[in-house]
């Protein structure tokens, strides 16, 4: 399977899992399955759409492959039917939003690196592609953006595309890079969810 099939399967898969990200927060929100769909879709491609935007990749990937805006419509129809009760979805939406970060991240790290850009630029890259979708998706149902709150969620994001930046300056070609960026960000990510962590806060006049 070549490198850009590779890119394209990652880029769905992480477009999927960030349109559940986005209906879950529909649910939880109550909003009908206009909403739902509306949030899965902005979630799933927002990343995305700022990252090929940014790189001068347009029109978007989502524009021109009819499975980039099935995937996140497929994964809004999905939890508008079978959500479990909306006790549970606070969990199930972090977990699911890591791991959307962590593809989306990489993913964007990625294309930048295709795109030659510097390392410390297709790091950023990386980190725009991951928390993009999201912060739209907070702003749209009315929450602050969680990058924009005290909770450790760029960091990661950045954390992961470094990894793939670093290890494509140093020529250095291999399956487990990509794997071992997207491990380090969901996990960081899920134990500072677990553990509370927080980026420092202003000291109090």
């Amino acid at each position: 399977m070549s490198g850009s099939v590779v890119l394209q399967v990652l880029d769905l898969v992480g477009i999927f899992v960030f349109g559940i990200t986005g209906a879950l927060v529909g649910v939880r929100k109550k909003l009908d399955v206009f909403g739902i769909l509306v949030l899965a879709l902005v979630t799933g491609l927002g990343g995305g759409f700022i990252r090929d935007v940014l790189l001068g990749a347009t029109p978007p990937a989502a524009l021109q492959d009819w499975r980039y805006l099935v995937a996140p419509v497929v994964a809004g129809l999905l939890t508008f039917f079978l959500h479990p009760g909306i006790g549970r979805l606070e969990r199930q939406v972090n977990i699911f939003d890591a791991a959307g970060l962590a593809l989306f991240c990489v993913i964007g790290a990625l294309k930048a690196v295709d795109y030659d850009l510097s390392p410390l630029a297709a790091a950023l890259i990386g980190t725009i592609s991951g928390i993009g979708g999201g912060v739209i998706r907070d702003i749209l149902s009315g929450r602050v953006p969680v990058v924009l709150r005290a909770e450790i969620y760029a960091t990661p994001a950045f954390l992961g595309s470094g990894i793939v930046v670093v290890a494509a300056a140093l020529k250095y070609d291999a399956l487990w890079v990509p794997i071992a960026a997207a491990v380090t960000c969901f996990g960081i990510r899920l134990i500072a969810i677990r553990r509370g962590w927080n980026a420092p806060l202003p000291r109090n006049p």
